[in-house]
């Protein structure tokens, strides 16, 4: 008999309910690739090496990559390093220039974008405290970006923005509009998604790292 899924229960249940339990995770020293938005990330010391308390990437820019939208990370606050070339971040309404060595810290809750504005590559250790599930975010809107699932930006649609965020709410959430907003939206547009085959996490997804 196929099961029946309730819209209304499935808005209001925590999402986490809904996500099949995988023991699928990321490992150290392999390679996410975007090249849609120019973007590599190594993994270096994973969540699980670390107890959960750290991820610590390299991140490299291909020169012109596109910045992402405004953001912010309401439990986490991210260390940044330059080991090679230039970055752009914007926060606290200004856009500062990174060069080589120069290091920047990111409190919780603070909102950014960051990018190489220059035509060289740009090399960045990226460190994030806690953990939490930002491997399976980025393995999640690497390969949604990369099975063409995305904008030309690498925003998914609606409906798969929708679970995705709601999914990964404590470690990723856009500036605008406000939280609340968002929040009251996913809750709403959740039940659609499923209906339409979207799901927040795919496990071909998970592990990308080559």
């Amino acid at each position: 008999m196929e099961r029946h899924i309730d819209p209304v229960l499935i808005a209001f249940q925590p999402i986490k309910k809904h996500v099949k339990k995988t023991t699928v995770m990321a490992r150290p020293n392999q390679t996410l690739r975007n090249p849609l938005i120019g973007q590599d990330i190594t993994f270096l010391r994973t969540g699980k090496e670390t107890g959960g308390a750290l991820l610590e990437m390299e991140a490299r820019y291909q020169g012109r990559s596109q910045e992402p939208p405004p953001h912010y990370h309401p439990q986490q606050e991210e260390d940044f390093k330059v080991l090679e070339g230039e970055l752009s971040v914007r926060i606290d309404g200004q856009v500062k220039v990174l060069k080589a060595g120069d290091t920047l810290h990111i409190p919780a809750n603070t909102v950014h974008a960051m990018w190489n504005h220059t035509d060289r590559p740009t090399a960045v250790n990226w460190q994030v405290r806690p953990a939490l599930r930002t491997e399976t975010l980025l393995e999640t809107g690497i390969g949604l970006a990369n099975d063409g699932k995305t904008n030309p930006k690498g925003v998914p649609p609606l409906l798969q923005a929708a679970l995705t965020g709601r999914y990964f709410s404590k470690e990723y959430r856009l500036a605008r509009p406000p939280y609340g907003i968002q929040k009251i939206a996913f809750a709403l547009l959740a039940p659609i998604a499923y209906l339409f085959g979207y799901r927040p996490v795919y496990r071909k997804y998970l592990d990308l790292a080559s």
